[in-house]
């Protein structure tokens, strides 16, 4: 893995994104969780949920305006000082998707977390979201071929390409909000992959500093409200938070050129339990957005561990798929396909275990007269 030319001249200034973000966002949470305990936006105990008190929510606002104030920021300083030079691929309408979609994700999410809005609601807003993304220039135009030559790509059509990014958003937002199920876990994900994104746009396969400025901004900011989220949690990311993050995770990665399939490694874990849980779901004639304790985060709590343990547990296979993409930043497409593939295979290897369990609890429940607990 070999970095750009032009690393070491911004390393300070990424040093100093991050650092701003993270005490902009450590210093605004308090605030922000006054104000959700004031309007009463709450998350009280229930038999599916693993906090035990009322808790505020809504503490993505914080994150938002931290991102959005260094990475506005950034901007500004950069067309006086020009330190480090915008890609040619990325435009005006681009960036503005970018800044003014996560504003508008983050307030989006703020009205769930004050109305405690309908699923379809909230699908609707997400799909607003992902749209208006597409409308200003967002789109996966092209992906590795994962079976051709080094550095071949399979170029999209516009429509499907459209189709493909829109999917793309809602399934990266929507990740984020089923794997928000315990202190601190959705937002310390997020931080690894902001993280990951951003080391992997210094390299010189990817080449674009400018992004990774405004992914370590993003990591900044989820660091500084990590203080406040880690268990036991002072308030709660909210659905501002994870509609937020995601949305901005997912822009970036598109952004980012080939950084589609790192997004997809690293965040390989809340993906394929996403896709897992809707999976089991349907297949049981339920709607995929009903609640319940099928999460990877909910098996790993009923095997035994504890909050911190099970948390600690996910941030480790996802930072170890972190650095496993970094390592495969520089190989063959054929290699990071088989990467994912196998990643995949494992994570899919330890819910389906879970499921196995469950069902074999519940079965034997039925077999001793036991009336089995609606989720």
């Amino acid at each position: 893995m070999k970095f750009v030319p032009a690393a070491g001249d911004i390393l300070p200034i990424i040093i100093v994104a991050f650092a701003v973000a993270a005490a902009i966002a450590y210093l605004l949470t308090p605030v922000v969780r006054r104000l959700a305990l004031r309007l009463r936006m709450v998350d009280r105990p229930d038999e599916r949920r693993v906090n035990k008190r009322p808790v505020p929510r809504g503490g993505g606002i914080a994150v938002a305006i931290a991102f959005l104030v260094v990475a506005i920021g950034i901007l500004l300083v950069n067309d006086r000082l020009a330190f480090v030079k915008l890609p040619a691929s990325l435009d005006g309408p681009q960036l503005l998707a970018l800044l003014a979609g996560t504003a508008a994700a983050a307030g989006l999410g703020a009205l769930d977390d004050y109305f405690d809005l309908r699923a379809r609601y909230q699908l609707v807003t997400q799909l607003a979201l992902a749209l208006g993304a597409v409308g200003l220039g967002i789109s996966i135009d092209f992906i590795n071929n994962p079976f051709g030559p080094n550095n071949s790509n399979i170029q999209f059509a516009e429509p499907f390409a459209a189709g493909f990014t829109v999917l793309w958003i809602l399934g990266m937002i929507n990740s984020m909000n089923f794997i928000d199920g315990l202190d601190g876990l959705s937002s310390g994900i997020a931080l690894i992959a902001a993280l990951t994104l951003g080391v992997i746009s210094l390299t010189t396969q990817i080449g674009q500093p400018f992004i990774s400025l405004l992914c370590v901004a993003l990591a900044g900011a989820l660091l500084g409200f990590l203080r406040w989220n880690f268990q036991p949690a002072a308030i709660f990311t909210g659905t501002s938070g994870t509609m937020a993050v995601g949305y901005a995770l997912a822009v970036l990665s598109i952004l980012g050129l080939a950084k589609v399939a790192v997004a997809l490694l690293v965040l390989g874990v809340p993906i394929i339990d996403t896709f897992w849980i809707i999976v089991r779901r349907l297949l049981n004639g339920r709607s995929p957005f009903s609640a319940d304790r099928g999460h990877i985060h909910h098996r790993l709590l009923d095997l035994g561990l504890s909050h911190r343990q099970t948390v600690v547990l996910i941030y480790g296979i996802c930072a170890g798929l972190g650095i496993l993409s970094l390592a495969l930043s520089g190989a063959q497409p054929f290699y990071a396909f088989l990467g994912v593939l196998v990643a995949t295979g494992l994570v899919l290897l330890v819910i389906a275990w879970g499921g196995f369990t469950e069902t074999a609890l519940e079965a034997d429940s039925y077999l001793n007269g036991d009336t089995p607990k609606a989720d």
